[in-house]
């Protein structure tokens, strides 16, 4: 048995195999128990902060990829007590097989190491997405999203240079050398992206306005839809939508009409200038009267301005509900002018005539 035990195949023992295999074998049974401990203390460090995001979502989230990194990592370690078959050595480009191999299993680390930082990056914004719903802001769910994927990518270039350091032998710090000089060529060139990105920075924090709120800037009005890394989009009053570079949004002077307090509604009347003052006395009281029993109406002003040749101009203002929709808003202002036609009519008043004398 040790005669068979002590029979050497492409430079190993047959013992050397057996325990190598024995050893990926054990881990290949028990990685779905380690993993799950392993998640389980992971998600006592990091789960706490959710307190109703069950554990089984964390699990979900970060167990294959954790599974498959302690099995590829225990056989990567396994597989390096072994020798390396001298049959299978070559050479490609001065690289020999051994190196190929050395790097690809490294490769492979890497990527799902960073592929479970990934997982971990989602799991903290589910967190913070469920505290975010408790509160009024919408832009706090969109500010979740921009900085899960910016975060991301930072994990994804760490990624890229751990894969050329290990799988690639590159030094890193050459490289990061390299890429700062490029980097700020990139900059130079793209500066109107870079003032973009860092005016999306600004209205994430300030909220001058937040996604759904009705806004009027560069003479549009409109629905606030999306506010992205570079441009704000808007649905306009026509339906039509536009795109906003972030810097005019920040720089423009943006009139939040979702912030008003109340709406405002003007109506001119131009009376005849034979009416007498009396009658517009009594005209004037009569519409004062109609706004007093009229619900949603916070104030309201009701005044002759102007007398002149051609008519007798009375100005009238009247401020309503902020939160009235603007359908409710556009037929109460309706059934007003409806009410003024009524009491001109009761009290025979006539509105000028407004064609020219010959």
């Amino acid at each position: 048995m040790n005669s068979v035990l002590a029979y050497s195949f492409l430079d190993n023992t047959i013992q050397d195999y057996l325990i190598v295999f024995g050893v990926i074998l054990f881990t290949i049974i028990i990685k779905k128990l380690i993993s799950k401990y392993c998640a389980g203390l992971l998600y006592n460090m990091v789960g706490k902060a959710g307190k109703t995001i069950t554990k089984q979502a964390f699990l979900d989230l970060v167990l294959q990829p954790l599974e498959l990194f302690i099995l590829l990592f225990v056989a990567f370690v396994s597989f390096d007590k072994l020798n390396f078959p001298f049959a299978f050595e070559f050479k490609i480009f001065r690289v020999t097989s051994r190196e190929i191999f050395d790097s690809i299993i490294s490769g492979l680390l890497v990527i799902l190491f960073i592929r479970l930082c990934v997982r971990l990056i989602d799991f903290s914004a589910l967190i913070i997405e469920q505290k975010a719903d408790l509160s009024k802001d919408a832009n706090d769910s969109q500010l979740i999203v921009f900085f899960k994927d910016f975060f991301k990518v930072i994990v994804v270039i760490i990624g890229v240079l751990l894969l050329l350091h290990f799988s690639f032998h590159k030094n890193i710090s050459n490289l990061l050398t390299g890429l700062s000089i490029v980097g700020a060529a990139i900059a130079l060139a793209t500066r109107e992206s870079l003032e973009n990105l860092i005016a999306s920075f600004i209205i994430f924090f300030d909220k001058p306005f937040t996604t759904g709120d009705t806004v009027k800037v560069l003479q549009f009005t409109g629905t606030i839809e999306k506010i992205g890394l570079r441009s704000t989009r808007i649905r306009t009053e026509s339906k039509t939508y536009i795109t906003v570079p972030n810097k005019q949004m920040v720089d423009s002077v943006v009139d939040n009409i979702s912030l008003r307090t109340q709406r405002k509604a003007e109506i001119k009347l131009e009376v005849d200038i034979n009416t007498k003052a009396s009658m517009l006395l009594e005209y004037t009281t009569a519409i004062k009267a109609m706004f007093a029993t009229k619900q949603h109406i916070h104030s309201f002003q009701v005044h002759l301005v102007d007398t002149g040749k051609q008519a007798h101009i009375i100005d009238i203002e009247f401020f309503t509900d902020a939160i009235l929709p603007i359908n409710e808003f556009v037929n109460l202002k309706e059934e007003i002018q409806y009410e003024i036609i009524k009491i001109s009519e009761q009290l025979f008043i006539k509105f000028a005539d407004k064609k020219e004398a010959h």
